[in-house]
């Protein structure tokens, strides 16, 4: 049935065909509102080995041994990340998450990731611990080792 230029169907059509769009880019905004603002997700027992008497949020098998960039890596993570994140980046109760977690694993957490999270912060959303301030005093080169040496740490515990 066709409708005639000025009838009230061809009226109606127009307005909805001006109201989908706003309509969509209206729900996409609350989308992202709510993914902005949702609560973290809460640790779970099967995430986590937590021993009551240690602040290590998850068990980590140390690797046999560590690359160069790694071993360097290691004493820049040791020296800025260690205080949140914890020894072997397993996590400290109450301050960060760990970093040998599946959570962090490349697919999900590319390594372009950590370099935006030491230059920028990160804001919550995996854990509940608040947001991660931007680290001074790293350059990309440390990042660079840094990241080595939590990709040799997750691979050492079944992360890829």
């Amino acid at each position: 049935m066709m409708t005639a230029p000025g009838s009230s169907r061809a009226f109606q059509d127009k307005k909805m065909k001006k109201f989908l769009p706003v309509a969509a880019l209206a729900l996409a905004a609350l989308g992202g509102a709510y993914y902005l603002t949702r609560p973290p997700v809460p640790l779970t027992q099967n995430d986590t080995q937590i021993d009551p008497d240690d602040e290590s949020i998850v068990e980590v098998t140390l690797p046999a041994e560590l690359s160069g960039p790694a071993q360097i890596g290691k004493r820049a993570f040791d020296g800025t990340c260690a205080a949140c994140h914890g020894a072997n980046a397993s996590g400290r109760i109450g301050y960060g998450p760990p970093l040998v977690h599946k959570v962090y694993e490349p697919g999900h957490h590319g390594d372009m990731a950590f370099y935006m999270a030491v230059q920028n912060g990160v804001r919550a959303h995996h854990w509940p611990f608040g947001d991660m301030p931007a680290q001074s005093g790293l350059t990309r080169a440390d990042v660079s080792d840094i990241i080595a040496y939590v990709r040799e740490m997750q691979r050492a515990n079944g992360i890829d």
